[in-house]
């Protein structure tokens, strides 16, 4: 059961977003954009090379002229057949010859450009012995926000993405756990999430008693036993767009010191939610959270950020973290999933994925925050 962003988007959809990304690059004071194989060449075109190698594949958008896919010859084929094809022009190149001579003709030798985060070195660098006068920054540093507020069809899609996430959870916690090794209850996730539509799955945290406390805990061999506490973080990509939740189960009855400190941080994701709505800065979300958290006691044992971004890839801008002032908009999707971690005990964090509305914010993620009991 997969699906395909084609089907969603046409190529006027695929043309507005180049003619913004285009705009938002010259209020940057950027030449243009350099766009490599990976999300955003996705996201602005609807193309995903049949593979990625050394041939160079770049889109090249500047100001006053159409945009324009460079592609290897022998893949100009797919190329043609992408959903954003007919909003750009694509210009093939042959083995022997050198693209980055051609790609340079496009280009103000000595512009200052943005190019992806995932451009090969050995392109940029022959881009750079092509063009000895341009220079270059990050997409992520100079354009962090390109996908950052979602459109009603994105949208959609994101909601689809976290439902799926949450029918997951919902047979997940029906599964036996205990007497199982943390790898096996992690294949039961990979193997739920696809039934229920995910083209691909990113992560699928299993974090039993002790290694709880470790956010990034990779599943692994320990057999989960009763009165562990369990968290669990799981998420990919479906129809192109992310999932991403959290909820922390536990094994047989909880002690009153599990089932407080969950409490905790059931607040604090609550407290983080509520300080969701437009014009609020994103260190706002962290700071409710971190609050909650801090005044029961445990603030030092909160040692990761509240929320990262979330729209073709799982983790993107913007980020949920003191310092960051950036302003909350309408079609911003993010996580908020505060946590507490005890080294050599347990841990906790429930996650939702939650969109700027209107007037505030909406989860993506419905199912029951409370402790669940598992067996």
């Amino acid at each position: 059961m997969t699906g395909s962003t084609a089907a969603s988007f046409t190529a006027d959809d695929y043309r507005a977003r180049m003619e913004r990304a285009v705009r938002t690059a010259a209020d940057a004071g950027l030449a243009g954009l350099l766009v490599a194989p990976g999300p955003d060449l996705v996201w602005l075109t609807g193309y995903t090379p049949p593979a990625v190698t050394e041939r160079l594949t770049l889109l090249v958008l500047a100001a006053g002229q159409d945009p324009v896919l460079v592609v290897p010859a022998l893949e100009a084929p797919d190329a043609h057949r992408a959903a954003g094809a007919t909003a750009l022009t694509l210009r093939d190149w042959t083995d022997g010859k050198d693209p980055y001579a051609a790609t340079a003709a496009l280009l103000d030798t000595s512009g200052r450009f943005g190019i992806s985060d995932n451009a090969w070195a050995l392109h940029l660098l022959a881009l750079q012995q092509a063009m000895p006068g341009s220079s270059y920054a990050s997409l992520t540093e100079a354009l962090p926000m390109l996908r950052a507020v979602k459109d009603a069809a994105e949208l959609d899609l994101m909601a689809a993405a976290g439902a799926a996430a949450d029918a997951t959870f919902e047979e997940i916690r029906d599964v036996p756990f205990a007497g199982r090794p943390e790898s096996e209850v992690a294949a039961d996730l990979d193997r739920l999430l696809r039934r229920h539509g995910h083209e691909q799955v990113d992560f699928t945290i299993v974090a039993s008693g002790p290694n709880g406390a470790n956010p990034h805990h990779e599943a692994g061999d320990r057999v989960i036993a009763r009165g562990d506490m369990v968290v669990l973080d799981f998420g990919g990509l479906r129809d192109g767009y992310g999932s991403d939740t959290s909820r922390t189960v536990h094994v047989g009855e909880p002690t009153d010191e599990e089932r407080r400190v969950h409490d905790i941080v059931r607040e604090a994701q609550e407290a983080g939610f509520r300080a969701v709505r437009p014009g609020a800065a994103c260190q706002d979300v962290d700071r409710a959270a971190r609050e909650v958290i801090a005044a029961a006691g445990y603030g030092e044992y909160f040692i990761h950020r509240t929320g990262h971004g979330i729209g073709v890839t799982t983790h993107e801008p913007p980020y949920m973290i003191e310092g960051e002032e950036r302003p909350l908009v309408p079609g911003m999707c993010f996580s908020v999933e505060p946590g507490i971690y005890l080294p050599g005990r347990f841990g906790v964090r429930i996650e939702d994925i939650v969109t700027v509305t209107e007037d505030g914010g909406r989860r993506l993620n419905t199912t029951a925050r409370e402790l669940v009991i598992v067996e």
